[in-house]
């Protein structure tokens, strides 16, 4: 299983170019299932989760959030949305921090902007596929649930069965390849096909693509649900072409609410 140094190192190699995936199949798919769900974001803080060179980050400005804290694993992949997003202007660098270390254990360290229990929204997009065991699996939802507050929202993008047809043979632009059963989960590599062509180490676990609600509920997390395939244009304009996708998902955009009570 990689370590949180050896993903470091891949997310390193590819920094410059990650964002090419967006205009592959599953990554136009992602950013229009990401787009309904995340809905009028006017005036929230938001706290990014593995938000990598800012893309979700960038999206939210655009969709009225006042601020966003990105934390990450990978420095060159910090580096890499630094520099595109000076680039755009002060929109968007004067409202994304950036912020080096791993999701999945505590983020006290870290100088955020906001405290624990205080961000409107918290996003965490494939970083659950990365959780090499369930406890660190727990360490990502322990920390999705500390920042959030009492009513806060949730949105994250997490892998479906990694034995998926559509994700298997690579049809919509990523394939996943040399599975293992692993302690919890299953272990595979992440191909995407771009230039250059991208590989990256994954697991995730059963616990999670699966679909269940477990670790959601068991800290604090109410309103779950998916955000329906069909409020993507691309699958509403050409279902035929992403049936495969739809008869197994590998990739769902999941939505909940930090319950008041917890």
């Amino acid at each position: 299983m990689a370590s949180a140094e050896e993903l470091r190192e891949e997310y390193n190699e590819y920094a410059r170019a990650y964002d090419g995936y967006l205009a592959l199949p599953t990554g136009v798919l992602e950013t229009q299932l990401m787009t309904s769900a995340l809905g009028d974001c006017t005036g929230y803080t938001v706290l990014d989760l593995g938000g990598g060179t800012g893309v979700r980050a960038r999206d939210v400005i655009d969709f009225g959030a006042a601020s966003v804290d990105v934390v990450d694993v990978s420095p060159e992949m910090l580096s890499s949305g630094r520099l595109t997003t000076a680039a755009l202007g002060p929109k968007y660098g004067d409202r994304i921090a950036w912020f080096e270390a791993d999701v999945a254990k505590p983020l006290d360290h870290l100088q955020l902007r906001g405290a624990p229990g205080t961000y409107d929204l918290v996003m965490a997009n494939w970083v659950m596929d990365h959780a090499a065991s369930v406890e660190e699996l727990e360490g990502m939802w322990r920390n999705i649930a500390a920042y959030l507050k009492p009513g806060g929202r949730y949105v994250g993008v997490r892998g479906g069965d990694p034995y998926a047809p559509a994700a298997v043979q690579g049809k919509y632009g990523s394939t996943y390849k040399n599975q293992k059963t692993i302690p919890g989960g299953i272990r595979y590599r992440y191909a995407v096909s771009m230039e250059p062509p991208m590989e990256i180490e994954a697991s995730s676990m059963e616990i999670s693509y699966s679909g269940s609600t477990e670790l959601h509920e068991k800290y604090g997390l109410g309103e779950i649900e998916n955000e329906p395939f069909e409020n993507a244009e691309v699958i509403a304009k050409d279902p035929e072409y992403w049936k495969l996708f739809l008869e197994n998902p590998y990739m769902v955009v999941v939505k909940a609410r930090k319950l008041r009570s917890a």
